[in-house]
């Protein structure tokens, strides 16, 4: 075995060192010329890097320019609208409280716009914001609850307002293209683009009040684009976009839109009345439900009892019949009259509940005729009945 002095073994250390630094030293000058070369291949090789101007003229397809268009032309007249509500504190004190939210359609310069009625429902008061930010505080000029519009107007102290025109849905074609444009998470004026995927689709909203003739689209829509217009290629709204089929909240590719002719046909209305002007049959409805039927005994579980009819009235005229007092019982706060006909359809489409009721009479007018299919006992009979104005204590809230 070689023995090793201490100071041999301190200068072997000392030569390591020098040797290892020499080695990293090297290493770095390789490295630090191979990047130096490298870059001038580069420069030499690859393409020029000088910045120059990109151009992106006649390169957006003919579908591109019609999106950039329309959304350029009339995004400004969606507006977005915000409601407050009264509360109630831990002392009883009534607080404003933040509702909810929408869009709308600005559908005339002196500041009307076309919205859903739940988007603006029992709104105390109701804040419209335009595309520059300026907020104007609106009032509710018009809501048809069975439709789910409503048309709301603001002052735009002498704003030179863009206005969004309305088309028509008669003639529309699953497939055609489709545009919406909207707040969707208080993302102001989001255009989306999708096609008409159905038309004609009943859907029963929160109400219970069932909405016919729905545009179905998968143009993405969320919570916030309510009320905003869903367009066709020319600008038009064709639709107000009004609710969405989705397990998780969000879109998934099932819109919904009331069609705009059904809004041709009852804002006039709103603004010259505040409401739409409908026919009704004079007598107090009793939607059946399972304790009635089992207690009453009734033939069908599904139906509208007439409780009573109005002496004189045109139900009464038409042969419709009511309960009778010697059969009075009491439910809730209610008197129900037993014993009269039970109405199972008008005009041919079945009626299971007050909703059916209020829809199949939604296009009616006063003086128009219905045909009641009604059960009298067991016996079926047919009636026609001439309607009468509804009144406000039979409108839905």
């Amino acid at each position: 075995m070689r023995l090793y002095s201490r100071s041999s073994l301190v200068l072997a250390g000392v030569v390591g060192a020098v040797s290892a630094a020499a080695v990293v030293l090297g290493l770095m000058w390789w490295f630090s010329a191979s990047t130096e070369r490298s870059t001038v291949a580069t420069k030499l090789e690859g393409p020029a890097t000088s910045a120059q101007p990109v151009v992106l003229t006649d390169e957006y397809s003919s579908d591109e320019k019609e999106n950039i268009s329309i959304y350029e032309d009339l995004n400004e007249g969606v507006v977005n609208i915000s409601t407050q509500v009264m509360g109630y504190n831990w002392f009883l004190e009534a607080v404003p409280q933040d509702g909810g939210t929408g869009s709308g359609s600005i559908i005339d310069k002196k500041g009307y716009v076309l919205t859903n009625n739940h988007v603006v429902a029992n709104a105390d008061k109701i804040l419209i914001t335009l595309s520059d930010g300026a907020r104007f505080e609106g009032h509710l000029v018009g809501k048809d609850v069975e439709n789910d519009l409503a048309v709301v107007k603001f002052d735009p102290k002498g704003r030179n307002l863009t206005t969004i025109p309305l088309g028509t849905s008669k003639g529309l074609k699953v497939g055609q293209k489709v545009l919406a444009i909207g707040n969707p998470f208080a993302l102001d004026r989001t255009m989306t683009t999708g096609i008409v995927s159905a038309l004609g689709r009943p859907l029963k909203g929160d109400n219970g009040i069932v909405l016919h003739e729905l545009i179905q689209t998968d143009a993405s829509i969320n919570p916030g684009n309510s009320g905003g217009p869903l367009l066709n290629s020319h600008g038009q709204i064709i639709g107000i976009n009004t609710m969405i089929y989705s397990p998780t909240g969000g879109s998934v590719g099932i819109g919904f839109a009331v069609p705009v002719d059904t809004a041709r046909r009852v804002v006039p209305e709103l603004l010259a009345n505040g409401k739409v002007i409908r026919g009704w049959i004079d007598f107090t409805p009793v939607q059946l439900f399972p304790q009635l039927v089992q207690y009453a005994g009734l033939p069908v579980d599904k139906g509208i009892l007439v409780s009573k009819v109005s002496p004189g009235g045109q139900a009464a005229k038409s042969g419709l019949r009511g309960g009778s007092s010697d059969q009075a019982v009491r439910y809730g706060r209610a008197i129900l009259y037993l014993g009269g006909d039970i109405i199972t359809a008008i005009n041919g489409v079945e009626v299971s509940s007050l909703a059916d009721l209020y829809s199949a009479l939604e296009a009616s007018k006063p003086g128009d005729k219905a045909r009641l299919t009604v059960l009298r006992g067991t016996q079926k009979l047919d009636l026609s009945v001439t309607l009468v104005q509804r009144s406000d204590k039979d409108q839905l809230e």
